[in-house]
């Protein structure tokens, strides 16, 4: 029996590059698709929605190198949806169309805006899944000092539920998930704020999660119980990397300001099987949920050439990904002989 699971490539540190060549590339390393980003030229969501022929090419461009797409990701105009404040750092990462005159609820609005129309171009691609983040009202006040008020952080769920069921309610018109990647900075970034912005929510069966263990790590959040405890509501699987380096009693999990790379850090990101990832649990777990959606890689790897880590990837995951057992070991001692 061959996996059910499709290996893909995640486009968002590709996006300097032209499409055509990344998805050229994405094929001779013996990818099975690409998660398609929706920044830079891969994927225009405005474009894509008032042009067909724009559309039509970025179908051509996958089908002329055999590529399936499963999902596509909108992360970085999600960010600037619930964000506050919004600053220099939203501009450099949304387009100019989003951004406007930098007005900060402008710029949410406008967002929001984006991410409905990223469910009607999913939809016209074939596509059932964003994936995508969420921004946050609250994540200033992680340390929660000097005191926050239980008032600002229910207040900070509501305002999250109050701009994305909108948006849900688009997803819901096309038939089409959203996947928030849980992940610092945003309204779901651990275990129990995952908890919380379900519930802000009322579980909504159009939001759920996209697994990606990299984050998850380096907070000290088992990512095998993540699968197990969201069961319904993983949506997607990136497949990223984290270090784990050894406390020395001067580095911390907030790794001080200091550059990736950086041997003073506590943590980094590397790629996919190089780092302490617990994959074969996990790939075990996903297996025992039923997941059989796409198993997407995202390079990011301070000290790995892209290049070498992406095309090594690939093989990394396909070697956990072994036919299951047509029926459980056990019953072979129930036989008469």
């Amino acid at each position: 029996m061959t996996s059910p699971n499709p290996v893909t490539l995640f486009t968002g540190q590709w996006v300097d590059l032209p499409l055509e060549e990344v998805a050229r590339r994405a094929a001779e390393w013996g990818y099975d698709g690409l998660e398609l980003a929706c920044s830079g030229q891969h994927l225009d969501v405005w474009r894509a929605a008032e042009d067909p022929a724009y559309l039509a090419d970025r179908k051509r461009i996958l089908d002329d190198h055999g590529l399936q797409l499963h999902a596509i990701s909108n992360h970085l105009t999600g960010q600037a949806v619930c964000d506050d404040p919004i600053d220099f750092r939203h501009q450099a990462i949304v387009r100019d169309r989003v951004w406007g005159d930098g007005d900060a609820e402008g710029v949410r609005q406008r967002a929001a805006e984006e991410l409905r129309l990223t469910a009607r171009v999913a939809r016209a691609l074939g596509v059932d899944t964003v994936v995508g983040f969420t921004g946050s009202a609250i994540w200033p006040y992680v340390a929660m000092f000097p005191p926050v008020p239980d008032s600002v952080i229910d207040a900070g769920y509501e305002d999250f539920a109050a701009r994305w069921n909108p948006i849900l309610d688009a997803f819901d018109a096309e038939g089409v998930r959203f996947a928030l990647e849980v992940h610092p900075s945003e309204i779901a970034y651990d275990h129990w704020t995952s908890v919380r912005a379900l519930e802000a929510i009322d579980h909504r069966q159009a939001f759920g999660f996209n697994w990606d263990p990299s984050h998850m790590l380096w907070q000290g959040i088992d990512p095998v119980s993540f699968i197990t405890e969201f069961a319904d509501r993983i949506f997607h699987v990136d497949c990223k990397d984290t270090r784990l380096r050894r406390r020395n009693g001067r580095n911390g999990i907030l790794s001080s300001h200091l550059p990736w790379g950086d041997p003073r850090r506590a943590w980094d990101f590397v790629s996919t099987g190089h780092g302490d990832v617990p994959w074969e649990d996990s790939f075990r777990a996903l297996r025992v949920i039923g997941y059989i959606g796409p198993v997407s890689i995202e390079w990011e790897d301070a000290g790995t050439d892209r290049f070498h880590g992406a095309a090594e990837a690939v093989g990394f995951v396909r070697s956990l990904l072994w036919p299951l057992p047509a029926g459980r070991f056990d019953q072979a001692f129930a036989q008469n002989v």
